[in-house]
């Protein structure tokens, strides 16, 4: 009986290498061959079989133990069968093996994408045994799906790898692109900086526009201004160009070229080459001559955010902010003020000073270059030229010498003439050390019984001098007295020059 259920035993292990050869014992996964093991509890019929589970495996009936138990009862005979068998079953083992290698190296390309969809379909292991008659799936069919998936798979990969190569040549073109764009960035940012100056002068243009259109009273006139104002907004961009020649180089140009411009502030070509700058043109008639005056310089005291020129000294009491000389005696503190190349034939200007202590008018001294007076030198060039003579008298009420030449002062010298004002800010007869503030000189007003006659000089507060030819000199302004400004000065607290 025993050795029936050894042979029967055989014939099941040799119908399980039949199905094996076929592919459906063993399957690989990850290159390794998973293979059955074959222990003592496993040696049962194959009618004792019961349904797979896919989970645990085969079930196996309750009564194991005790054929397990006549198995051992068998003794050496039955152990000497079951080495037999094992021998063999070790052979046909090593047959099998042989040919899954084989079947690898035919299918190598196959096998794991084979395998792993199989698993994951769960389709189990096929024996072809009689008595198991439960229906399995069919794994080809997944086999098939999975391999035509894939192929689907590849392709969208494929087509993902090229859409990402064209989008990487795109960025690469956007990259070249924008370094490209920050390259031309910064070459504009310099001519950008340009146009923000030169937009900041033409505001002023542009505001003159404006109140033109908003005070119209003669339509053919006021647009006539309105186009001249354009046309020299436009000279102003023509210097982004490097076409500073087509600016006009002085106020009188521009009258000429545009008579209807109106006074303000223009963008000029100094004539001498360099930088172009901007003056302060007067289009109207001044110091009885047309427009097109061009201002060399200007200082309003009263205005806060205005200082003394260098060399000046800052003072201020009672209210009043003005310029005064150095101290240390006897000096002349002085500014000049160039043309920029400007050929001119007139002077024109004025200057309002306050007296302080006691100026002494005319000093007995024959030389431009010194303080020859009690006040301010106007000169032009080097070597200085007289243009205008700005003299400060000790009182308006007496006749001496210390006042002005009209009120029985000092006679003036020479070079001087009649280019001269005169006035004295005390209406006392006595003096002191203070400053008069309520009566500023060379202003023509406030003048005493003694000082009518300098008072009733044509055009003061402006002077005028007309050169007996043309000149690009510079102008210089001198304040000076022959004592320390402790006992006498003029305090300068306006000034205005043109040129024509």
């Amino acid at each position: 009986m025993e050795f029936m259920r050894i042979m029967k035993l055989i014939n099941t292990m040799v119908t399980l290498n039949k199905t094996t050869s076929k592919g459906n014992l063993f399957h690989t996964q990850e290159g390794s061959i998973k293979q059955p093991i074959m222990e003592k509890e496993n040696l049962y019929e194959v009618t004792e079989l019961q349904q797979y589970d896919v989970n645990s495996g085969y079930e196996y009936k309750d009564d194991r133990k005790s054929k397990e138990q006549l198995f051992v009862a068998g003794g050496k005979f039955c152990c000497t069968l079951i080495v037999i068998a094992v021998v063999a079953l070790m052979t046909l083992f090593i047959i099998l093996i042989l040919l899954l290698v084989l079947i690898v190296i035919v299918e190598e390309r196959y096998a794991s994408t084979t395998v792993q969809a199989v698993e994951g379909m769960n389709c189990p292991i096929v024996y072809n045994v009689s008595s198991t008659t439960t229906s399995l799936p069919n794994c080809s069919i997944a086999h098939d799906e999975w391999q035509q998936e894939i192929k689907e798979l590849k392709t969208w990969v494929r087509t993902l790898l090229n859409a990402s190569e064209d989008t990487a040549w795109k960025i690469d073109d956007i990259h070249n692109f924008a370094d490209m764009q920050t390259e031309k960035g910064i070459n504009n940012s310099i001519n950008i900086n340009k146009i923000l100056e030169t937009t900041g002068n033409s505001a002023s243009k542009l505001m003159n526009i404006v109140n033109t259109l908003s005070n119209l009273q003669d339509t053919c006139t006021s647009t006539a201004g309105v186009a001249d104002d354009i046309l020299l907004i436009a000279q102003e961009l023509l210097v982004l160009h490097n076409d500073s020649t087509a600016l006009p180089t002085s106020c009188k140009e521009i009258k000429e070229r545009q008579p209807l411009s109106p006074s303000g502030v223009y963008l000029l070509a100094p004539t001498t080459g360099g930088s172009t700058y901007t003056a302060y043109c007067n289009m109207g008639t001044l110091c009885g001559s047309g427009g097109g005056w061009t201002r060399l310089a200007y200082l309003d005291m009263s205005d806060a955010t205005q200082n003394c020129p260098s060399g000046f000294g800052l003072y201020q009491s009672g209210g009043v902010r003005a310029c005064s000389r150095p101290s240390g005696g006897g000096n002349c503190a002085s500014v000049q003020f160039p043309s920029n190349g400007i050929s001119y034939s007139q002077i024109c200007g004025r200057v309002t000073a306050y007296q302080y202590g006691t100026p002494d008018a005319v000093n007995p001294i024959n030389n431009i270059n010194s303080y020859y007076i009690d006040g301010v030198s106007i000169t032009r060039g080097s070597p200085r030229q007289h243009v205008w003579s700005l003299i400060c008298g000790v009182d308006s009420q007496n006749n001496h010498f210390d006042n002005c030449p009209c009120a029985g002062g000092t006679a003036t010298q020479s070079f001087i003439g009649n280019d001269y004002f005169c006035e004295s800010g005390n209406p006392n007869t006595n003096v002191q050390l203070i400053l008069y503030s309520s009566d500023p000189v060379w202003d023509g007003e406030g003048c005493g019984p003694n000082e009518v006659s300098c008072c009733s000089v044509p055009g003061i507060p402006w002077f005028n001098r007309t050169l007996a030819a043309p000149s690009s000199d510079y102008v210089e302004l001198r304040q000076c007295c022959d004592q320390d400004i402790s006992n006498e000065d003029v305090k300068v607290n306006y000034y205005e020059i043109y040129v024509q």
